[in-house]
């Protein structure tokens, strides 16, 4: 029976560059993502890019030891188990080495079976980690609760003023490009306010005319109009004791920023045909993608109501500012499909990661988790590749950075194969049989290949 390949982010440190190449061989016919390094300074500035699974480091080295490795490695990615690997094992050592963390102390001379077991139960324990956070994060999402993903400096400052404000009653401005969780830094903020317990809604402000904007915010009386049979509640009202999003706030139509206006300053609200006053309690907050002192300058957004919203401004970095968390969030992003899809994770090979770090990302966070729930729909295996990424991707970092164009210009192996085959049936003029024959293959084999690759033969 097939030994099951571990498909593991390995980093393997060691100053002993034969010992380094041999791990490094056989774990990566393990199907591991190595990651090799002869010292331990190096490693440490990995791991503050990639998501690591587990690290395998030797304990003496030159500069940068294995137990600062060990330390750092807790300190920058707790979750990541690290596994010590010595020449000189002392009790001493073993349990300073477990007290700092250590997954396991392993003495050489080992033996390669013995690593590769210590590994996997190392990577075991990882994904039973990760299963246990994302189901988690399931049912905090079921509560209605939001988790935002980040090791980024500024949003975790971002996020530490955002818990400080969500407890006041005052309005929010949460400015950005599109994509970059604008919508979700709304539900964090609200979570974390005194009305948690109340509803959260939201509405997009620029996809309705004006008559159906001010029905579904402000409700209409029975009989304001033909058609109106009976009273309806519109979302501000609905919204009562909880949070209301006003979603591209900066497109609402002049008249409607009238009416809000006076909602904001009043605390109460008239439904259409309505002549008695609904009080409110309902906190305010607004989304929009574009300049809002731009917008009032050419007269498109009042400026009066631009301060009533404006109590507290959140400006969203884009992710091409916050690099650090491509590859973490690209790895929550694989976790969940794997589990919305109900399939075993699959990882990103050295060269995709490499790509997602050089991208710009013009859709944000948004198009990072497409590019990734299309990577994992693609990919047959459990790697992702460069063949997996879309191609406006691909060109785009090409055209900007030439040392990746000799990466995608190499043909995989599945590609090889099916130019080969169509080679072959061309100089044979589509003759199965003939084509078979050179192949070294029987004719219902080429047929399962013609399939499987989707091959035109005609």
């Amino acid at each position: 029976m097939a030994e099951e390949k571990l498909g593991c982010n390995l980093m393997i440190i060691d100053d002993e560059h034969a010992a380094l190449n041999n791990l490094e061989k056989v774990f990566t016919k393990q199907g591991c993502n190595v990651y090799s390094f002869d010292k331990g300074e190096d490693a440490i500035t990995e791991l503050r890019h990639n998501q690591i699974d587990v690290v395998l480091t030797d304990l003496r080295m030159k500069g940068i030891d294995g137990f600062e490795v060990l330390k750092q490695s807790k300190k920058i990615s707790p979750d990541t188990e690290v596994i010590v690997v010595t020449g000189y094992a002392t009790p001493e050592t073993a349990v300073s080495a477990m007290q700092l963390g250590a997954f396991y102390y392993v003495a050489k001379p080992f033996r390669l079976d013995e690593v590769k077991q210590v590994v996997r139960e190392a990577y075991i324990k990882v994904k039973l980690k990760r299963e246990n956070q994302i189901l988690k994060n399931e049912i905090e999402t079921y509560k209605g609760k939001v988790n935002i993903i980040t090791q980024n400096e500024d949003m975790q400052l971002l996020l530490k003023t955002a818990r400080q404000v969500a407890v006041s009653d005052c309005s929010i401005l949460i400015c950005g490009e599109s994509g970059t969780g604008k919508e979700l830094l709304a539900r964090y903020l609200h979570n974390h306010s005194l009305k948690a317990e109340g509803p959260f809604l939201g509405i997009n402000c620029g996809a309705f005319t004006e008559e159906l904007l001010a029905n579904e915010l402000f409700g209409h009386e029975k009989g304001a109009y033909t058609g109106a049979s009976q009273l309806k509640r519109g979302l501000i009202e609905t919204a009562n004791k909880g949070t209301l999003l006003l979603d591209e706030v900066t497109e609402m139509p002049q008249s409607m920023q009238v009416n809000l206006l006076r909602v904001l300053q009043e605390h109460e609200l008239l439904r259409l045909g309505g002549t008695r006053p609904v009080k409110i309690d309902v906190r305010f907050l607004a989304t929009t993608n574009r300049d809002p002192k731009t917008l009032i300058s050419s007269g498109a957004l009042r400026q009066d109501l631009y301060y009533r919203l404006n109590v507290v401004t959140f400006e969203l970095p884009s992710l091409r500012n916050r690099k650090d968390d491509v590859v973490l969030l690209a790895n929550h992003f694989l976790d969940r499909h794997a589990a919305i899809h109900n399939q075993p994770r699959k990882t990103m090979t050295n060269e995709v990661i490499k790509f997602l770090q050089h991208y710009s990302f013009p859709g944000n966070v948004r198009e990072l988790e497409n590019i990734i729930e299309r990577g994992v729909a693609l990919a047959v295996d459990q790697k992702i590749g460069i063949e997996h990424l879309p191609v406006s991707v691909t060109q785009l970092i090409q055209n900007k950075i030439p040392e990746f164009k000799q990466l995608t210009e190499l043909p995989t192996l599945k590609q090889q194969e099916k130019n080969y085959i169509e080679f072959v049936l061309e100089k044979t003029n589509g003759n199965k049989t003939a084509a078979a024959n050179i192949l070294g293959i029987d004719r219902v084999s080429l047929w399962r290949r013609i399939k499987s690759l989707a091959l035109d033969t005609d």
